[in-house]
């Protein structure tokens, strides 16, 4: 049970709520915390004092005065007219996470709203109920704005959710669950939906995928090296200690762990050959890279997740409300833009050694690794379908972070357009994770062809996982559907786990 409010968040976190239904509950410091602050809300209103977002209009309606009487009607009237996302739906599981991370930043207690709003949100992930979220629509900047109103609707009984996986609408959806409709109360619209909880779930959840599918990767090009009979004298490491960026020290010390004992690697040590080609000479400068990258994403996303992005902030000791700017997201932009830059690498250098591997000039294996070549065409294909993933990355790889469209006529000058940036790098991911899928078949049907030599023990076991979830029947079959059970295994927890063994003493 995660408890908000007594320990940060990590993302892995977030990943258990997401994906694995952990629960989640509301500590009672939390909700002090929200007590203080809703009184200086409910201190203003006594007062009349007008107080943007309290009992004023929003945006470029700033200067509009909203009576006490209407306070209530304004909070919904926000929630349905910023419901202005279009486009696919977000999964399932980022909605979730939005819920877990809006509930989170709530708890920090400087939104000037009730606990009751975060123990519904709660409520929600709790019962199953998943608010429907189009994924276009927000420029995140004043918060990711439309996806969080129809995140938030969903509490007052308006839009649609799913409740377990049948879509319906969302009051429906609260019956079935045993949840009643909230009536929100001043401030509280404003601070369901001023943050960057879209564009952070999908960015977490890119980045814990990332750093798995780099633990895969580093084990495939090692087997790529082994099977391609490269050197491992690159991974050695006096050899990465003249140069000790930690990525690279790290890449290179799973490379020598991965192929220890190797019979291929012992099988050509005396050949004359002077240097490999560069995707077999350099990954740990390569994947090492993008592990330094990947670990200061991962850094700036804890820093995120434990935030407070709400405006204007509602701060209980000092009783004042102050007008800032945590809600811009470029934080996250530059993050996202930076993590889909790193891991479209990974992809690139491996579809080079798939090329090797199946270009039999060049590889010293069966020509498509396949034993009839003719009327067989082997893994040729694996190959077409890696350089259109990796070129498509190319473009999806563009900084979406460098663009700025002002928004509320002029208010709103600058933009991060990080929810652009997030949802290209989830799809850099899975399309980054695919490409080690392919580059791990096909290095597995190169190892069977080196047979009876070995590659090191970690090689084989990596061998040995993917076997079992894609054998390898003689004769010509669709690649379709290894590649995507393959593509499952390099984001998931097991890469992770088989590396931990390998690396252990």
């Amino acid at each position: 049970m995660i408890e908000l409010g007594t320990q940060p968040l990590s993302l892995l976190d977030v990943v258990a709520v997401a994906r694995h239904g952990e629960g989640v509950s509301l500590s009672h410091e939390a909700r002090q915390r929200m007590a203080g602050s809703r009184a200086v809300v409910t201190a203003v209103l006594e007062a009349e004092h007008p107080v943007y977002g309290v009992n004023t209009g929003f945006g470029v309606l700033k200067d509009r005065r909203i009576p006490p009487e209407q306070v209530r009607e304004l909070q919904v009237n926000l929630l349905r007219s910023h419901q202005a996302g279009v486009g696919p739906l977000a999964p399932r599981e980022v909605a979730r996470a939005m819920l877990l991370l809006r509930a989170a930043a709530l708890a920090r207690g400087f939104s000037g709203c009730r606990a009751e709003i975060v123990t519904h949100l709660l409520a929600l992930l709790e019962r199953d109920v998943t608010p429907l979220v189009p994924e276009q629509g927000s420029v995140g900047a004043s918060g990711d704005l439309a996806p969080l109103a129809h995140l938030a609707a969903v509490l007052v009984g308006e839009g649609e959710a799913w409740l377990g996986d049948r879509r319906m609408p969302a009051a429906m959806a609260l019956r079935g669950a045993g949840l009643q409709p909230l009536t929100l109360e001043a401030k509280e619209g404003l601070a369901l939906i001023n943050g960057t909880q879209f564009s952070t779930a999908i960015a977490v959840l890119a980045c814990v995928d990332a750093m798995r599918l780099w633990e895969s990767a580093v084990a495939a090009a090692t087997l790529s090296v082994e099977v391609l009979l490269g050197s491992l004298q690159p991974a050695r490491e006096e050899v990465q200690a003249l140069r000790p960026y930690r990525g690279a020290v790290e890449t290179a010390r799973r490379m020598r762990a991965y192929a220890e004992g190797s019979a291929l690697v012992a099988s050509h040590a005396e050949c004359g050959e002077m240097q490999d080609a560069y995707s077999l000479r350099c990954v740990p400068q390569v994947l090492g890279a993008s592990w330094d990258a990947l670990n200061h994403v991962a850094s700036q996303l804890e820093v995120e997740v434990n935030s407070v992005n709400d405006n204007p902030l509602v701060f209980g000791d000092s009783k004042e409300v102050i007008s800032a700017g945590l809600f811009h997201a470029q934080p996250v932009a530059l993050a996202a833009d930076y993590l889909k830059i790193a891991v479209a690498e990974i992809g690139s250098i491996g579809e080079r050694r798939i090329d090797r591997l199946t270009d039999g000039r060049v590889s010293r294996l069966p020509a498509a690794l396949t034993e009839a070549a003719g009327l067989e065409s082997g893994y040729m294909m694996a190959q077409y379908t890696a350089a259109a993933l990796v070129s498509e990355n190319k473009s999806l790889a563009h900084p979406a972070s460098v663009d700025s469209i002002p928004t509320g006529a002029g208010q709103e000058d600058h933009v991060s357009m990080a929810p652009i940036a997030a949802r290209h790098a989830r799809r850099v991911v899975d399309n980054v994770a695919r490409v080690v899928a392919l580059e791990l078949l096909c290095n597995c049907r190169a190892l069977e062809f080196r047979r009876p030599l070995t590659a090191g023990m970690g090689s084989e076991w990596v061998y040995g996982a993917v076997r079992r979830i894609a054998p390898a029947p003689p004769g010509d079959r669709p690649l379709s559907e290894s590649c995507e059970a393959v593509a499952q295994w390099v984001t998931s927890a097991e890469p992770q786990r088989l590396a931990e063994e390998v690396l252990s003493p």
